[in-house]
Parts: structure tokens; sequence; C-alpha cells
């Protein structure tokens, strides 16, 4: 077994996906209509990691948006070129919540989607 994948919960399709897809530049793997509004949309930053892209139907689950780690970062996007996703990144207007740092393990910055959900942004040391 492996993990497929896991869910953000959004407040629409088309806005997640014009954010992770269109601004992160994220795959688009699938995007079936499932009928009576709900759609399986599924996307990947690249290799096995696949994140499904839910609309909030509830009450609980639209006060979750942004908050599905309570607060903390719950994400971790790998880069092999650290500063050139930073800059692509920034220049797209992605919300950075700091400036880039070293850490023992390697360069990270942290920045969030539209909705508040924290992303690490990493390059790992070799």
């Amino acid at each position: 077994m492996h993990l497929h994948a896991v869910t953000i919960v959004v407040p629409d399709y088309d806005a997640g996906l014009a954010f992770y897809v269109d601004t992160l530049g994220f795959n688009l793997i699938d995007d079936i209509d499932l009928g009576d509004g709900k759609r399986w949309v599924l996307i990947s930053p690249g290799g096995d990691a696949h994140i499904l892209l839910a609309k909030a139907t509830t009450d609980s689950q639209t006060a979750a948006i942004g908050n599905q780690t309570g607060g903390r970062v719950g994400f971790f996007l790998h880069s092999d070129d650290f500063d050139k996703d930073y800059a692509r990144m920034k220049s797209a207007g992605v919300t950075f919540l700091e400036e880039p740092r070293h850490e023992a393990y390697g360069e990270v910055v942290v920045f969030s989607d539209p909705w508040g959900n924290k992303w690490d942004l990493l390059q790992l040391k070799k």
C-alpha cells in the first residue's frame, strides 16, 4: 500500500484549480463530473503525490477551509531548484509568510494558499 492522495477542501473547484494549477503549476490529473455539482478533481505537483480538491458542501467543511491542519504547516512542496521556484512563485503572486531561511535540513520558506492553508517550499540538503 501507499498513500495515493490527500484532500484539500476549497470553496469552489475552479478557484482551487486556478491557484494550484494556474498559479503553482501543478498538473491536472482528473476533472470528472460526478453529477449534482460534485466533481472528482485530482491534481499533482509531480511524482506520485496527488491532491483531491473537494468543494465544501456543509457548514463544518466550510469552517475547515484554510485551517485543515489547525494553523500548522500541513503540506510540503519539495523543490530541486529552491531559488528558481521561489522567484517564480513570488512573481506569480503567491503569498509568502516569511523570508526564505536555511535550516539544518535545507532551504525553506512558508507560503499559504488563498484560503490560509500553510505550505513549506523546501529543498532538502543532499
